[in-house]
């Protein structure tokens, strides 16, 4: 397997998710399904509005088919959003898709929990393949 960012040391973060590069790996239990759950603490974007950054955590589920997300490119891809101007909605959409084009999922779930600005803080949780209200 022949990954451009694992294992290498001295790469910049792309600056912006259409430049990140999402690598994947063969899922080796792919007759058995298990749950895969990445959680990232410090995802940061930029409000399109006022241009001030956003924080969330962004926590990501998902049971893999016959690929897996391999995680240093999750890192660089999570961080290509510092610079991205989306309402959050959006961010959590779009890292959805990605995500589900990158390894074609059995079922996948990216939930962005974002800080509270004005005194209100914003939850969007997206689902491949389709959103079971019941687990909310």
């Amino acid at each position: 397997m022949d990954f451009n960012l694992l294992g290498k040391s001295g790469k910049e973060f792309p600056a912006s998710p259409e430049e990140a590069q999402l690598e994947v790996f063969e899922n080796e239990f792919g007759e058995r399904d298990f749950l895969i759950q990445f959680e990232c603490l410090d995802f940061t974007s930029l409000c399109p509005v006022t241009g001030q950054p956003d924080y969330a955590k962004i926590d990501i589920q998902y049971t893999p088919d016959e690929l897996c997300i391999e995680t240093k490119s999750l890192k660089f891809y999570l961080q290509s959003f510092r610079n991205t101007k989306a309402f959050n909605e959006k961010i959590v959409n779009t890292i959805l898709n990605d995500l589900i084009e990158a390894c074609q999922p059995k079922w996948m779930r990216v939930k962005g929990a974002f800080a509270a600005r004005g005194g209100i803080s914003l939850t969007t949780i997206a689902e491949h393949p389709a959103l079971d209200k019941t687990n909310l």
